[in-house]
């Protein structure tokens, strides 16, 4: 009989640890759950009964279209592809565009997504009717295959971005090391 007690106690005991554990877990879900939609911006989300999340804050508003007349860039195209080319050296493309819109035209930045990319871009205002360019140089030293690249162009436009995309195929240089066997 004193056996079979202790063997309770012991079970209850367990079950009294395990939902203490699991009320802790399912507090700590809750309250990252109701972090994650803070982050994802989700409004109408309310976090779970129970939960307090460590920092109240709002979500960052989504970015609305200013008024007024704004400018346009028209790019002649978004993608170039340089086809096959050798390892080794760096080649570019110039990117043209014109200000199809109602004021002035202002590059604020063109970010690449590697650092390989350099790019060069209109640093002065377009003139609405004028044109411009991003120019993307673009070094192959160490790189081979298939590679697609991007530059983001941050501007005084709606939407403030477009990418701009280009791709190669590179083959290896040639090494004196993968020659013939003597």
């Amino acid at each position: 009989m004193k056996t079979l007690s202790r063997l309770m106690m012991c079970v209850v005991l367990a079950a009294v640890v395990m939902s203490c554990s699991n009320r802790e877990s399912e507090k700590r879900i809750a309250e990252l759950e109701s972090r994650l939609a803070q982050l994802e911006g989700n409004k109408g989300a309310t976090p779970s009964a129970g939960s307090t999340p460590a920092a109240t804050t709002a979500p960052a508003p989504a970015e609305e279209k200013p008024e007024g007349p704004l400018p346009v860039a028209q790019f002649e195209k978004i993608e170039h592809d340089f086809g096959t080319i050798k390892e080794g050296g760096k080649v570019s493309y110039t990117y043209k565009l014109t200000n199809t819109g109602e004021a002035p035209l202002i590059i604020q930045n063109a970010q690449p997504s590697c650092g390989c990319t350099v790019p060069e871009w209109s640093r002065e205002p377009i003139p609405v009717g004028g044109t411009g360019f991003v120019k993307a140089e673009f070094d192959t030293n160490g790189k081979q295959g298939i590679n697609n690249k991007t530059i983001t162009v941050t501007a005084n436009t709606w939407p403030k971005t477009t990418t701009l995309r280009f791709k190669a195929m590179i083959t290896p240089k040639a090494d004196g090391a993968n020659g013939p066997v003597k």
